[in-house]
């Protein structure tokens, strides 16, 4: 069955996009009097604190989703225009942009949610009640009034029921050649993924090497790699198509490709010319499976605390210490591994990066390599490729393979991937986001109670609503960053706010699509108890919620 309740086409109103110019500017115009308001807490001598930034980490965390909800509304906002001069902007795409400006604007002025029970407000700021007043123009209080209506919801449903099998709900704006690229990544998804991902998640089997040869053929392991070394030579957007599709399928499927896209990157910007011939055609065309192999125990995002060392040995570095939360290990021929290599010099200065080569494993010798032993690490969700805890005891690295050929250049090596990963890691929370839409709108449909589907009932409704509305919200500040990324632009900041974002909006999804599903959701055997446990990864991986919204912070604090 599906939505009975009658609905009628809803048009843009007139003034739409020069309120949506109006809303922007305010909100501007308050970011910049909030971060006066934290700096005022913040300062000590003119220079912002270290310790006053931690203390206060309400006013300080909260400026960074303020801020994320600034540059996401500048993003529809863009997205809204560029649609429209392309004659793309259709009903849903209108409906869409107008629920995500009435939303977003009255949590900007009502409390933002960082997450379950932590709400942020304006008045945690400090912020002066005659700028607050200021930013409540008559466009933002038409908008808030307008946007996010029972009538658009309902609307805009009925519309995701006559869409549904598209790539997405809503034109994502992206152009011919991304979209064609999204549909084979999708057919391949839908035939080969999603129908065994399920029961590989509830097994905690590998994905399938046949799966791999698969992608790899695809080039889905060198999209981003120069043609030069085997690659596509494509750019970030293109990665992050690749990495939401598959992620929608499964999210190890979709995670997949980020080992290759660290360790190429790593290589293209740090290696020697050498060290770019040897290793990026094999990642490329999937001979050799890297993995990274960075956080130890005990010392999670703060890697200035790494202690296994790596010493000199004539020809060879040996490898002393522990590892833990390492993807995919077993079956890596490659490691990226980040070690101390001159113990006299503290913090960031005195790590290397390493490529470590590696015979493959199987469950039953999980590491069959001299100076290398590990266990899993038994986990919720994102299987498919198994954790593990990994102790090197004078593990054998040759000296040729230091990254770049001189030491103390680890952590500026990896700081330079962390834009690309925090894009792909959002790209692959799109994918889940949708993931659950699909699965809770179809449960929606076929669920009756009370003599109609639950997709009539006005909760569910608005649920459904949300979750695509935060998907599109999502995927344009995504898109953006790596444009900005393609263009050679610095976007740690927008990078990061897409990932903070991406990481919230996936679990959302995944919770109201379980709560769609009732008891049954709670049941294993139903899809959806997998995507509510991949989704919870999103936001402590490649930097934990906290610590992303403490980057953030301090990077517009420091402007």
């Amino acid at each position: 069955m599906s939505l009975t309740i009658e609905t009628v086409t809803i048009e843009t109103p007139d003034s739409f996009n020069s309120d949506m110019e109006a809303a922007v500017k305010a909100s501007e115009t308050l970011l910049d009097a909030i971060i006066d308001a934290v700096r005022e807490k913040v300062v000590v001598d003119g220079k912002v604190n270290s310790k006053k930034v931690e203390a206060e980490q309400r006013a300080t965390h909260g400026l960074a989703w303020f801020a994320t909800y600034v540059e996401a509304l500048k993003e529809m906002k863009g997205y809204a225009a560029t649609m429209s001069a392309e004659g793309r902007f259709g009903e849903m795409e209108s409906l869409i942009t107008r629920m995500a400006f009435g939303e977003y604007l009255a949590q900007i002025f009502g409390g933002i949610p960082m997450n379950q029970g932590e709400i942020v407000r304006l008045s945690d700021f400090g912020v002066s009640e005659d700028a607050v007043a200021a930013a409540q123009t008559s466009e933002v209080k038409r908008l808030m009034a307008e946007g996010n209506t029972p009538e658009i919801r309902t609307r805009l449903v009925a519309l995701m029921e006559a869409a549904e099998g598209s790539a997405s709900f809503g034109d994502a704006g992206l152009d011919e050649t991304m979209e064609a690229f999204r549909e084979e990544m999708r057919r391949f998804a839908d035939s080969e993924v999603t129908p065994h991902a399920h029961e590989w998640h509830l097994k905690n089997e590998y994905i399938p090497l046949d799966i791999v040869n698969q992608m790899a053929e695809m080039g889905v392991f060198g999209l981003t790699i120069p043609e030069e070394f085997g690659g596509l030579g494509l750019g970030k957007e293109s990665m992050c198509v690749v990495s939401e599709e598959l992620s929608r399928a499964y999210i190890g499927v979709g995670s997949l490709g980020t080992r290759s896209e660290i360790a190429a990157e790593l290589i293209i910007c740090g290696g020697t010319e050498e060290q770019k011939a040897e290793w990026l055609p094999r990642i490329a065309s999937g001979e050799i499976l890297p993995t990274a192999v960075f956080t130890e125990p005990n010392t999670g995002s703060d890697l200035a605390s790494l202690k296994t060392r790596a010493v000199l040995d004539g020809e060879a570095y040996k490898v002393t210490g522990n590892k833990t939360w390492i993807t995919h290990p077993v079956r890596a021929d490659m490691m990226t591994l980040l070690t101390r290599t001159n113990p006299d010099e503290p913090g960031y200065k005195g790590l290397s990066m390493l490529l470590a080569t590696k015979p493959r494993g199987d469950d039953a010798i999980p590491f069959p390599a001299e100076g290398m032993d590990g266990g899993e690490i038994e986990v919720l969700g994102y299987r498919g490729m198994k954790e593990y805890e990994i102790s090197f005891d004078n593990f054998e690295v040759k000296k040729e393979n230091l990254l770049g050929g001189v030491e103390g250049q680890g952590f500026k090596q990896l700081m330079q991937t962390f834009e690309s990963a925090r894009i792909q890691t959002a790209a692959r929370a799109i994918g889940v986001a949708q993931s659950a839409l699909d699965l809770g709108l179809r449960y929606a449909q076929e669920r009756i109670q009370f003599s109609k589907a639950l997709i009539n009932f006005p909760r569910v409704i608005d649920k459904l609503a949300m979750m695509a509305v935060e998907l599109m919200i999502s995927r344009q500040l995504t898109y953006y960053s790596a444009r900005q990324k393609d263009h050679d632009k610095r976007c740690d900041l927008e990078a990061g706010m897409a990932k903070l974002l991406g990481a919230r909006v996936a679990w959302a999804a995944a919770d109201n699509a379980l709560q769609i599903h009732g008891g049954n959701g709670f049941a294993l055997e139903y899809a959806i108890s997998r995507v509510l446990c991949d989704a919870r990864i999103l936001n402590i991986f490649e930097g934990a919620g906290e610590i992303q919204a403490q980057v953030i912070a301090r990077r517009l604090l420091d402007k």
